[in-house]
C-alpha cells in the first residue's frame, strides 16, 4: 500500500518513455491542440494550485525549490478553512472541466478528461452531502491510529525534509513550530466532529491513546524529531537540536497532550460499534466510500460476494500446495498458521535478525530488476530503497508500504517494511510483499512516472487507489506467472497467503460497515480464514473501521486488471504482446477502472487494424 492520506501526497503512476510500438502510439498520443489544449492548460493550472495549497506536497516531490522555496518552511493548512480551500480546488476544477465539450477530443486528450470529469462531480457531491471525513479520502476520524498530523508529520520531516544547508535547518524549525498550531487546528475539528457525534470506536480512541504515549516518552532532546536534526545538522554550524527540543518541549509536546486530552474526554462516549453504519447517514457514507475506493458501482453485497468466491478458489489452491509437500492435517488457516511458526522460515528478532531480513529483501528485489525485460518494454531509472517503519508509529502501522521519490531524484523510492515482530515476516511471504511494494508493483509503477513526458502533471498522480493498488496486486500474479516460485512452493504459498488476505478484506470490509458485524467477529473470520498472527490481523481490521472502504480497491482492481487483459488477449491471439500490454496501461496514467479498460479497447482496435 502507499503511505499517504491525500491524493497531494502521492507521485504519478505512467510513463511515455522508451520505444513504443507504432499501433500503440496511434491509438493513444499526439500532441494536446484546439480543445485538447485547453484541457491541459486546466489541468496544469490546478497542479500548480496544488503545490501552492500544500506545501508538504510540494517537498514530497522535490519541488519545494527555486520560486517555491518559501513553502520548505511551511506545513499543509489542517483548518476547516484549509479543508474547505482544498475542496474548493475540485469544485474550480469541475467548473472548468465542464466548460471542455468531449466530442472535439480524441486520444490522450479523451482520456485526460474521462480520468478527472466523473469522479470530481461525484467528490463535490460527497463535499456537499458530509459534514464529515473527506479530507482526502473518505475517512471519518481526523485522528486514529492510522491518521493524524501527530504521525504524519513527524514521518514526513525525517524522511522527506532534506537538509543540505542552514536555511533547510532553519526552515526544519519553522516547520517544528507549525507542527504545533496544526495540531491544535486538528483537535479543534475533531472537537466539533464529537460534538456533532462523530466518534471513533472505543478500541480505535484507546489504540490511538496508546500511540500518543510511545511518542512523548522521550525526553525532548530525544524526540525523533531532534535527534534527526541533530544527525543532518553535524557540518553545519548552529545550535539547531537545542533550539528543536525547546520547540518540542513548549509547543509540540503540549499541543499534543492538549489533542490527547479531547480524545481522552470523548472515550466515555464512545462505542465499540466498528462500522460508519454507526454514524450519521452512515449508510450512504459508506457507499460513496465503496465508489471513491473502486471507481466502479459495485454495491456492498456484490463486493462480498465477490471476496468470499475469490476466497473458496484461493483456499483450494492453498490446499494443493500444503498436500503437494505433505502438509495434510487440519484447515488452510491451520497450516498456514503452523507454517508461520517453522523455525526454518523465521528470523529471530534482533537487530541482526532484522538487518538480515532487510538485505534478503534486496536481494529480491535485485533478481526481479534483472528480470523485468521479460514483461516490460520501458524500465524505471529512479532507485527503491529498503527501510524498517520507525519504531514510534510501527505499533499501528501497515506491513509495509511505499514512499515516493522525488521528482528531482533528490530522493529515491522507499519500502518500508513493519519489523515491530519478525514473527509477523516469516521468509516464505517475504518475496510477494516486496512484488507488490517495490518491484514490479508500485516502484515500477511510480519511478517510471517521475521520468514521464508528454501528459500533464495532474494526470500523473495515482488518485485511483483501484488502479495503483489494483496494480500492486496484480504485479503479485504477474511475478507468479514470471515463475519465480517455481522451484519455490513455499513463497508460491506466500503468494497465495497474500490474495486471501486481500480476498478476505472485501468479505470483513463489507462485513464490518454493511452488514454490521462486530471487530471480534471481523478479527475471528481473519484468524480462521488466513492462518495469520492474531496480532497482525487485529492491525488490519482496527485499520478498515477508520479507513472504510480503501482494503477493497486493492481485490476489486486485481480482478479488473486481470480482466482488461484478458480481453486483450482473448481478441488479438497470438498478437497480443504483453510488454506492449503493460507498456500502453502505465503510459496512459493513474485512471478509473472503466477509463483503463477503454484506453486498452482502442490498443487492442489499433494492434488489429
Amino acid at each position: 500500500m502507499f503511505d499517504r492520506r491525500t491524493l497531494l501526497a502521492a507521485a504519478a503512476a505512467s510513463s511515455m518513455l522508451g520505444a513504443v510500438r507504432a499501433p500503440a502510439r496511434a491509438a493513444l498520443s499526439g500532441a494536446p491542440d484546439g480543445e485538447g489544449a485547453r484541457l491541459t492548460a486546466i489541468y496544469e493550472r490546478i497542479y500548480d494550485m496544488l503545490l501552492d495549497q500544500d506545501p508538504e506536497f510540494a517537498t514530497s516531490l522535490g519541488a519545494d525549490k527555486g520560486d517555491r522555496a518559501a513553502s520548505k518552511a511551511k506545513l499543509a493548512d489542517r483548518s476547516p478553512a484549509g479543508i474547505a480551500q482544498g475542496h474548493d480546488l475540485y469544485r474550480t476544477g469541475l467548473k472548468e472541466l465542464k466548460s471542455i465539450d468531449p466530442a472535439k477530443l480524441s486520444g490522450m486528450d479523451l482520456v485526460n478528461y474521462e480520468t478527472f470529469r466523473g469522479p470530481w462531480e461525484d467528490y463535490v457531491k460527497a463535499y456537499d452531502s458530509f459534514s464529515y471525513g473527506l479530507h482526502s479520502w473518505p475517512e471519518p476520524h481526523p485522528v486514529t491510529q492510522l491518521s493524524g498530523t501527530y504521525r504524519s508529520i513527524p514521518d514526513f520531516l525525517v524522511n522527506q525534509h532534506s537538509i543540505a544547508n542552514a536555511a533547510d535547518a532553519e526552515a526544519y524549525l519553522a516547520r517544528c513550530a507549525d507542527f504545533a498550531v496544526q495540531l491544535d487546528n486538528e483537535t479543534g475539528r475533531i472537537k466539533a466532529d464529537h460534538a456533532a457525534g462523530i466518534i471513533p470506536p472505543d478500541f480505535i480512541v484507546d489504540r490511538t491513546l496508546a500511540l500518543f504515549d510511545k511518542i512523548w516518552a522521550p525526553a525532548p532532546d530525544a524526540n525523533n524529531l531532534v535527534t534527526n536534526l541533530k544527525a543532518k545538522t553535524a557540518d553545519i554550524p548552529g545550535d539547531w537540536a537545542k533550539r528543536c527540543a525547546t520547540l518540542v518541549e513548549g509547543k509540540i509536546y503540549p499541543a499534543m497532550r492538549r489533542q490527547a486530552a479531547e480524545l481522552a474526554a470523548v472515550r466515555p462516549r464512545a462505542t465499540h460499534d466498528a462500522g460508519v453504519w454507526r454514524l450519521p447517514r452512515g449508510d450512504e457514507y459508506y457507499a460513496y466510500a465503496l465508489r471513491f475506493a473502486t471507481t466502479t458501482g459495485m454495491s456492498a453485497e456484490e463486493v462480498h460476494k465477490l471476496g468470499l468466491d475469490r476466497m473458496a478458489a484461493l483456499t483450494a489452491r492453498a490446499d494443493a500446495i500444503f498436500k503437494a509437500q505433505g502438509m495434510t492435517k487440519g484447515t488452510v488457516a491451520e497450516r498456514m498458521r503452523e507454517l508461520g511458526k517453522d523455525p526454518r522460515f523465521l528470523y529471530p528478532n534482533t537487530d541482526k535478525g532484522k538487518a538480515d531480513l532487510i538485505a534478503k529483501l534486496n536481494e529480491q528485489i535485485q533478481e526481479m530488476q534483472r528480470r523485468l525485460p521479460e514483461a516490460f518494454g520501458r524500465l524505471p531509472k529512479a532507485k527503491c530503497d529498503i527501510r524498517r517503519v520507525p519504531p514510534e508509529i510501527e505499533a499501528g502501522a501497515p506491513g509495509g508500504y511505499y514512499q515516493i521519490p522525488a521528482l528531482d531524484g533528490s530522493r529515491p523510492g522507499a519500502y518500508y517494511i513493519n519489523l515491530r515482530d519478525t514473527a509477523e515476516n516469516p521468509s516464505w511471504t517475504l518475496p510477494t510483499l516486496t512484488y507488490h511494494e517495490a518491484t514490479p508493483g508500485h516502484h515500477h509503477q511510480i519511478a517510471l512516472a517521475q521520468e514521464a513526458t508528454g501528459i500533464p502533471r495532474l494526470r500523473r498522480l495515482p488518485a485511483y487507489s483501484v488502479y495503483t493498488e489494483g496494480w500492486g496486486l496484480y504485479a503479485e500474479q504477474l511475478a507468479d506467472e514470471m515463475g519465480v516460485y517455481a522451484n519455490d512452493p513455499w513463497g508460491q504459498l506466500g503468494y497465495l497467503q497474500s490474495y486471501m488476505f486481500r480476498a478476505a478484506r472485501l468479505v470483513v470490509d463489507t462485513g464490518l460497515h454493511h452488514y454490521r458485524w462486530s471487530r471480534e467477529k471481523a478479527i475471528a473470520y481473519y484468524n480462521d480464514a488466513l492462518g495469520t498472527p492474531e496480532g497482525s490481523n487485529v492491525t488490519e481490521i482496527e485499520r478498515y473501521c477508520v479507513w472504510p472502504g480503501q482494503a477493497t480497491s486493492y481485490m476489486v482492481g486485481q480482478t479488473r486488471w486481470v480482466a482488461i487483459r484478458e480481453k486483450a488477449k482473448a481478441a488479438l491471439g497470438d498478437a497480443f504482446d504483453l510488454r506492449g500490454f503493460h507498456d500502453t496501461a502505465l503510459a496512459a496514467g493513474a485512471m478509473p477502472i472503466s477509463v483503463l479498460e477503454s484506453v486498452i479497447d482502442r490498443w487492442t482496435a489499433a494492434e488489429m487494424a
